[in-house]
C-alpha cells in the first residue's frame, strides 16, 4: 500500500507525536511518504526515523497542488492522508483531480482550534471546516470527536476511531529528577511535589484555571511546584498571572521540551485542564513514567483516567475542585504511587503504538475498498420507516434490517430516513437523512438500487391518512426513479377509508416488487384490498432476531442497579399505550396490577415503549396502586429492553414490540389487542392468551393472567420457526439486490 501523508510541518505536541509514531510503524510494511509545507523540526525528526520526506514550501496553493498531483501520479499512490487545516485545504483542492480516496485525522474539535483568535477562526478555521466536508474518510482520536463528526453529517461508515499509541519499547530518562530541575532553575524543597502540564499554551488548554487552582493549593502546601512545558500565544499573559497569584519561584515555564521522558520522570503529577480534547498524548506519555494524573473530564480522557482508579477527573474550569485534588494528591505519597502504577498498566495494555498501526491499516483497507466500490455511495439501499421517533420497537426493527443486510456485505452503502437523522446515524453507524426532506430523499433514491419500506405497520390509516399517504408516496417515488422496492417484514392495515384502500392497492400493484409480511393476517388484508401483482411472502417481524449481547447485558445490569430491580426478583411488566377507550380503563389496569401482586407476589413494573405517548397513561395507572411498584425511566436501547424481559415472570402488553421482546426471551405474555397487529402476532405465535381492548375489564384481565401463569410457555419449535421466517426477510432483500429470481 502506498500512502502520502500531508501536514504543515510546524506541528508540535500530540499531533506531531501521533503522526511520527504512526508513520514509523507503517513504514515497516507499507510505502509511506511525508509531505510538509515547511522545513523544520518535524521534517528533520521524520528523516531521522527513515521516513521519506519532501518539502513543498510557499503560499502558492496552485503550484503546491500541481507538484502533489505529479508526485501522486508518479508514485501511483493508493490514498492521501491529511493532518491539520492546511493539509485538509490542499487535499480538498486536489480532490477533483484525484481518483483515489482522501482522508483526514481529526485531532481536536475544529470549532475550537482557533479559540481566542477570531480572525484566524473566520479564515483558516472556516476553510478547514468546509474542507472537512469533502473527505472520503475521517479518523478521529476519540469517540467524542467521532460522534461530533457524525452529528455534523459525516458518513458513519467512513468515520473511524483510533487511539493515540505510545511506544513502550524504550523508556529512558537521560537525567535524574534532581538534575533536571537544577538545570531548569526550579528550586525544590525536601519532599516537594511537582505538578506538570505539557501542552500548547492556548485558550483551549485553559492553563489560567490551572494557575488559579495551583495558587490555592500552594497556599495550603508551600512545598508544591508547577512546571508548564510548552509555548503559545497565551504564554506572556499566563506568566503575568502566575507572578500575580503564586509565590516566587513556585511556577516555572519551560518552553517546548524535546526530552519528554526526562520531563515526565521529573514531575510527580501530570495535569490536564483542557476545555476540549480528543485523546491527548500528554496523558499516556505521563503514564509511561508512572505519573499520577489529574485531568478534566473531556473528550476521550475518561477512557484512560478512571476517576479514583487510574487518576482523578475534574470538571473543566472548576478551580476549587482542581485545587482540592492537588492538595489531596500532594499530601499522600502512597496514593500517587498507586495511581501512577494503575495508569501505567492500563496504557501499556490498551494504547500501544502497535495497536494504533494495526487499526490504521484496517481503516486504510476499508476506505480504499469502499471508495473504489462506490465513491459517492451509489448502488446501495435506502430504508424508510417510522425511525427516530423514540419508539424502541421500531428501532429494534431497523437494527435487525441493518444486521441482516450488512452481515452479508459490510461495505454495502446504506442510508436510513429518520425524524432524528443525527441520532439514528450515531446509533446505527450508517448514513441517515431527514425523513421529510424531499430533496434529500430524491438524491438518495437516485443512488440506491433497493428501496425498503418497513418494518412496522406503515400501511394503515388508523393513526392518520397523512402518514399512509407519505409512505405510499415514498414507494411511488422510489419506483419512478428506478429503485427496486421491497416492503420488509411489515404489517398491513387496518385501512378504513375507501379512497385510501383503492390508492394503496394501486400503488402496491404498480410500484412494489416484493412484499414480505410479518403475519398471515396481513396477507388477508392485501387480498381484500385487491393486491395481486407483487410477490407476497409471509415471513415474521425482524425484531424477533433481537439478541441480548454481552455488552447490552452489562448495560442492562447497570440500568437494573440504578432503578432498583433485584436480580432474582418476581416482577410482572405492564406496557400500556393511549388508544381509544384506554383512558376509561385505568382502574381496570390498576386492579389487574394489584391482582398480580396479591395473588402471585409479582411487583408491577411499568414500561414505556414510546415514552412521549405512553407516559401519561402509565403514570395514571401506577398512581392508583397501593402495592409496591416500579415505574421505569425511559429505555433508549432495545437490547436493554430485551434483557429487561429476562427478569420478568410475566408481561401484560398493548404494545406489539413489548410482546415480541418478551416472547423472544420465552417470557409468558398476555396481549391486549387494541389493533389487529397484536391479535395477528399472538395467533402467529400460537398464543391465544389475549383480549380485545373492547373486552377489557379487571375480571377478564385477571383470567388471562391466571392462564398465562399456569401455562403459556412459548414452544421452542414455534419460536425457532418464526426466527427462521424473520431471517427470510434479509435473504429476500439480497435476492432483489442481486437480481436473482425469487421462488
Amino acid at each position: 500500500m502506498k500512502v502520502i501523508h500531508l501536514i504543515s510541518g510546524g506541528d508540535v505536541g500530540g499531533a506531531k507525536t501521533h503522526v511520527l509514531s504512526l508513520l514509523g510503524g507503517l513504514k515497516e510494511k507499507h510505502a509511506v511518504h511525508l509531505v510538509c509545507f515547511m522545513e523544520g523540526e518535524f521534517a528533520q525528526d521524520a528523516r531521522k526515523m527513515g521516513i521519506p520526506t519532501q518539502i513543498l514550501p510557499g503560499q502558492n496553493f496552485r503550484r503546491i497542488c500541481c507538484k502533489l498531483e505529479e508526485l501522486i501520479d508518479t508514485e501511483q499512490v493508493d490514498l492521501v492522508h491529511c493532518h491539520g487545516s492546511r493539509a485538509n485545504l490542499v487535499g480538498c483542492l486536489l480532490k477533483k483531480r484525484l481518483h483515489i480516496p482522501l482522508i483526514t485525522t481529526v485531532h481536536s474539535d475544529p470549532r475550537l482550534d482557533y479559540l481566542g483568535r477570531p480572525f484566524s477562526n473566520l479564515t483558516y478555521g472556516a476553510a478547514n471546516r468546509r474542507a472537512l466536508r469533502h473527505m472520503d474518510g475521517w479518523v478521529c482520536v476519540s469517540k467524542q470527536l467521532r460522534d461530533m463528526q457524525v452529528e455534523a453529517g459525516r458518513d458513519p461508515s467512513r468515520t473511524f476511531i483510533i487511539n493515540n499509541g505510545v511506544d513502550f519499547s524504550h523508556i529512558h530518562a537521560n537525567v535524574t529528577r534532581e538534575q533536571y530541575w537544577k538545570d531548569h532553575g526550579l528550586p525544590l524543597e525536601q519532599d516537594s511535589v511537582v505538578f506538570g502540564i505539557a501542552a500548547r499554551i492556548s485558550p483551549v488548554k485553559d492553563m489560567g484555571t490551572l494557575i488559579r487552582a495551583f495558587s490555592k493549593a500552594v497556599a495550603k502546601n508551600p512545598k508544591i511546584r508547577l512546571a508548564i512545558a510548552g509555548d503559545g500565544e497565551q504564554r506572556k499573559e499566563l506568566e503575568q498571572l502566575a507572578k500575580e497569584l503564586c509565590p516566587t519561584e513556585t511556577v516555572k515555564f519551560l518552553g517546548w521540551v524535546s526530552d519528554t521522558d526526562s520531563y515526565y520522570n521529573a514531575i510527580d503529577v501530570n495535569m490536564l485542564t483542557s476545555l476540549s480534547e480528543g485523546l491527548p498524548y500528554a496523558i499516556p506519555e505521563g503514564a509511561r513514567m508512572h505519573c499520577a494524573t489529574i485531568a478534566t473530564k473531556v473528550g476521550a480522557v475518561p477512557t484512560i483516567v478512571v476517576d479514583g482508579e487510574t487518576g482523578f477527573l475534574v470538571t473543566p474550569g472548576d478551580v476549587d475542585s482542581i485545587a482540592q485534588r492537588m492538595v489531596q494528591v500532594a499530601g499522600d505519597r502512597s496514593l500517587r504511587e498507586r495511581l501512577g502504577l494503575a495508569i501505567f498498566e492500563k496504557v501499556r495494555k490498551e494504547f500501544s503504538v502497535e495497536a494504533t498501526v494495526r487499526t490504521q491499516e484496517e481503516i486504510y483497507d476499508k476506505v480504499i475498498r469502499r471508495y473504489h466500490r462506490s465513491p459517492n455511495g451509489e448502488g446501495g439501499v435506502l430504508i424508510c420507516g417510522a425511525y427516530g421517533r423514540g419508539n424502541i420497537g421500531d428501532e429494534s426493527v431497523l437494527e435487525a434490517i441493518l444486521q441482516q443486510l450488512l452481515s452479508e456485505d459490510e461495505d454495502l452503502p446504506v442510508c436510513v430516513m429518520s425524524k432524528r437523522p443525527n441520532k439514528t446515524a450515531l446509533v446505527t453507524n450508517v448514513r441517515s437523512i431527514y425523513t421529510f426532506s424531499r430533496r434529500q430523499m430524491r438524491k438518495e433514491m437516485k443512488k440506491a438500487r433497493l428501496f425498503i419500506s418497513g418494518g412496522g405497520s406503515l400501511i394503515q390509516d388508523a393513526t392518520s391518512t397523512r402518514s399512509l399517504l407519505f409512505y405510499l408516496y415514498s414507494i411511488y417515488k422510489a419506483h419512478k426513479i428506478g429503485c427496486k422496492v421491497m416492503m420488509y417484514g411489515c404489517g398491513i392495515g387496518p385501512i378504513h377509508r375507501e379512497k385510501n384502500r383503492k390508492l394503496t392497492a394501486r400503488i402496491i400493484n404498480r410500484c412494489v416488487d416484493l412484499v414480505a409480511l410479518r403475519d398471515p393476517e396481513s396477507a388477508e388484508v392485501l387480498q381484500e384490498l385487491g393486491v395481486h401483482k407483487p410477490l407476497v411472502r409471509i415471513t415474521a417481524d425482524p425484531a424477533l432476531l433481537q439478541r441480548v449481547s454481552e455488552s447490552r447485558q452489562e448495560s442492562y445490569e447497570a440500568y437494573r442497579t440504578k432503578i432498583g430491580i433485584a436480580e432474582h426478583g418476581t416482577y410482572c411488566l405492564f406496557s400500556l399505550r393511549p388508544w381509544g377507550t384506554t383512558r376509561y380503563l385505568v382502574n381496570e389496569f390498576a386492579a389487574a396490577a394489584e391482582y398480580v401482586y396479591e395473588t402471585y407476589g409479582m411487583t408491577p413494573v411499568f414500561f414505556q415503549l414510546e415514552p412521549t405517548k405512553d407516559r401519561e397513561i402509565t403514570q395514571q395507572v401506577a398512581g392508583l396502586l397501593r402495592c409496591p411498584k416500579v415505574v421505569l425511566p425511559s429505555i433508549e436501547d432495545n437490547g436493554v429492553a430485551c434483557a429487561l424481559m429476562q427478569d420478568m415472570k410475566l408481561v401484560v402488553s398493548m404494545r406489539l414490540h413489548a410482546l415480541i421482546f418478551a416472547s423472544a426471551q420465552k417470557t409468558p405474555v398476555v396481549g391486549i389487542a387494541y389493533d389487529p397487529k397484536v391479535k395477528g402476532y399472538m395467533d402467529y405465535l400460537g398464543q391465544r392468551n389475549y383480549i380485545g381492548l373492547e373486552e377489557v375489564n379487571a375480571a377478564a384481565l385477571c383470567r388471562c393472567i391466571d392462564k398465562a401463569v399456569s401455562d403459556s410457555t412459548v414452544e421452542n419449535e414455534v419460536l425457532a420457526h418464526m426466527r427462521e421466517q424473520a431471517n427470510l426477510n434479509g435473504m429476500l432483500a439480497w435476492k432483489l439486490l442481486r437480481g436473482e429470481e425469487i421462488e
